[in-house]
């Protein structure tokens, strides 16, 4: 399982930040823009999305790894 990846706030734009890196790994002009490429980050180390809100607390998580305690459908 890969690092977890944060979207959060850079001033006026977006970044993508792995967890534990100081730096972001990519900067975009809109939430919306880093989300989609958080996702597919998140997807391919098969790891969680953390998505903050320009206030900087965490407003949504997704899971793409392997959940040890999947909900029932």
């Amino acid at each position: 399982m890969g690092k977890n990846q944060h979207i959060v706030p850079q001033g006026d734009r977006w970044g993508v930040k792995g967890e534990g890196n100081s730096k972001c790994t990519s900067l975009h002009d809109t939430q919306k823009e880093a989300i989609d490429a958080g996702r597919d980050i998140a997807q391919n180390q098969q790891s969680e999305l953390l998505i903050h809100g320009a206030d900087g607390k965490i407003r949504e998580k997704n899971s793409y790894g392997n959940d040890p305690f999947p909900p029932r459908g």
